[in-house]
């Protein structure tokens, strides 16, 4: 695959910049309507809506009976993954928690001259739902940084949502929902359960805020369930930029815009340098680890409609 390499002299980089750049709205109308319709389905038929949803788009069988991990499955998740990688997992949560340990707020209050008691309470919300992707690209990172932070802060039920299929998928997932403290793990995910978790179904319970990534449909989702629920943020596609000087590594590079491209097809990946050599070296080094991308076809066509390696005059 050869990505596009343009100069920010050439006539066509401006148009290729703004094509990118407003890439998200290409396809965001399309989705918006069949992600409504999704979250009222959802909303009105519960489980029913969410066991067909889940068998439609994701090819997952479920039941009431099997909407909800078991704790035995997380067990045995636990117990399936190698001990490094255990050590590890449980390293991350340690330095996650340190970190946002001392984000926390205090309540705070004094009494004025008027004898007025003024000040701030902070308190914990009841319930956070976290949204973690499923499928080849899982990412265990995901489900540590966004749940510890709710159980740093105090948050009293954490509930998990990630399409999780029903013969051993996602031990590492399971593992680090374990070790960072989630109560209730569900097998459900995209529009729909973003639907589940903000209005609730007779299996999964109604959450006050729902954190997390996704595609542009759980994006979506987010977005118009806002409001009934809080949200962490309005996410577009992920993107990364890399400005590299001459002495750059183009291995690092390349593994740098990979990581991104390789998250959904509407992802971007750019690098910016003012080095032709650098430029031709990026590229190379990209061909030789898309050969070992798991998520190929994926990549390939984030790269192939919003990758560039734009070499411009300085930096």
């Amino acid at each position: 695959m050869k990505i596009r390499v343009i100069k920010t002299s050439d006539p066509a980089f401006k148009p290729t910049l703004r094509r990118i750049i407003g890439r998200r709205g290409e396809k965001e109308a399309k989705v918006e309507k069949r992600v409504a319709e999704i979250i009222q389905a959802v909303k009105k038929g519960g489980d029913r809506a969410l066991i067909r949803f889940t068998r439609r788009f994701d090819g997952i069988r479920l039941s009431e009976s099997t909407l909800e991990v078991p704790q035995k499955e997380i067990d045995r998740a636990v117990n399936r993954i190698s001990r490094e990688d255990l050590r590890v997992l449980r390293l991350a949560a340690r330095r996650i928690a340190a970190f946002h340990r001392r984000q926390l707020e205090k309540s705070w209050g004094y009494r004025d001259a008027l004898g007025l008691f003024l000040g701030q309470k902070i308190t914990p919300l009841a319930r956070v739902g976290v949204y973690v992707p499923g499928g080849k690209a899982s990412y265990p990172s995901t489900v540590l940084m966004n749940a510890i932070p709710a159980k740093v802060a105090g948050v009293k039920e954490i509930i998990m949502a990630s399409p999780l299929g029903l013969r051993n998928d996602g031990a590492a997932i399971l593992a680090a929902a374990r070790i960072a403290g989630v109560d209730r793990i569900f097998r459900v995910g995209g529009a729909q359960a973003i639907s589940a978790l903000a209005f609730g179904t007779e299996s999964v319970p109604k959450v006050d805020k729902i954190v997390g990534p996704g595609n542009i449909y759980v994006a979506a989702a987010k977005r118009m369930v806002f409001g009934e629920v809080d949200i962490d943020s309005i996410a577009g596609p992920s993107e990364i930029l890399l400005l590299a000087d001459a002495h750059a590594d183009p291995s690092h590079v390349a593994a740098d815009m990979l990581s991104q491209a390789e998250h959904d097809e509407l992802a971007a990946a750019l690098c910016v340098t003012p080095s032709p050599l650098l430029a031709r070296r990026v590229e190379a080094a990209l061909a030789g680890q898309l050969q070992k991308t798991r998520r190929r076809a994926i990549t390939v066509k984030a790269l192939r409609r919003y990758g560039a390696i734009i070499i411009c005059r300085g930096l």
